[in-house]
């Protein structure tokens, strides 16, 4: 499904911050990438779908190289990557069915969009998407209304609404409580699952990624230093990923 070779990033030149990454994802499992801050796991997901230009490297994603595509390809390759962020990323102003719905502009004509006339099965599909996240209740609801875990679920729903056949999530239970958290990964799994497709996540907390994830990926300078299963990741791997080891204990 998605094959990353040799991928550098550079903001400024001289200081990469991705060095020479090469992965392989396809099932429909969780990865977690996790690591300390600055060593580039947002700049890896945000490269994946390109609101990072990489420096050089390849994003093959469905045999296509994300990298080289032109702004129409790049756009209809897009509406089948969904993207869950930290910060929601939601139309304030909007209802919670609208917000959803925003997720079908990829295949809806812009004269119908602007009107919001969307397919009645897009109608039918974003209900019952509220209906597996536990939002039927608020579908007129202001997104601004909403908690931070009621705002994250519109988020995943809006991404599901894509129909994508790759899901990408940018540290999305980082601004959550702790029961929200999990609350949150359940959902990302069961999407997963359900929709057979692979959901890459970057997060901060290593126990939560161990109790979801079937591969981690651990990043430390900008490259990866650990790709395998969750129980691989012993206290001498996380202080090769972190550094030092006060914190583990």
């Amino acid at each position: 499904m998605l094959s990353i070779r040799n991928l550098h990033k550079e903001y400024v030149p001289g200081k990469p911050v991705l060095s020479g990454i090469s992965l392989d994802v396809a099932g429909a499992d969780i990865t977690a990438i996790i690591g300390p801050s600055g060593t580039g796991k947002s700049t890896l997901i945000r490269c994946i779908n390109r609101l990072v230009e990489p420096t050089s490297g390849e994003i093959l994603f469905e045999g296509r190289d994300l990298v080289k595509l032109g702004s129409a390809e790049l756009r209809e390759a897009r509406s089948r990557i969904g993207m869950v962020f930290q910060e929601y990323n939601l139309v304030e102003r909007l209802s919670v069915m609208e917000n959803l719905l925003t997720g079908c502009l990829g295949r809806t004509p812009a004269w119908k969009a602007a009107l919001r006339r969307f397919e009645p099965e897009d109608i039918q599909r974003a209900w019952e998407t509220l209906e597996i996240v536990g939002l039927t209740g608020f579908v007129n609801a202001r997104a601004d209304s909403l908690s931070g875990g009621q705002r994250q679920r519109v988020g995943i729903s809006r991404a599901v609404m894509q129909m994508p056949k790759l899901l990408l999530a940018d540290e999305p239970t980082s601004s959550l409580d702790p029961k929200t958290s999990v609350e949150i990964m359940e959902l990302l799994a069961g999407i997963a699952k359900s929709k057979g497709i692979p959901v890459i996540i970057n997060m901060h907390d290593v126990e939560l990624a161990r109790r979801f994830a079937r591969r981690m990926i651990g990043m430390s300078g900008g490259k990866v230093v650990y790709d395998g299963a969750p129980d691989g990741l012993d206290d001498t791997m996380l202080k090769q990923i972190y550094g030092g080891e006060d914190w583990l204990h």
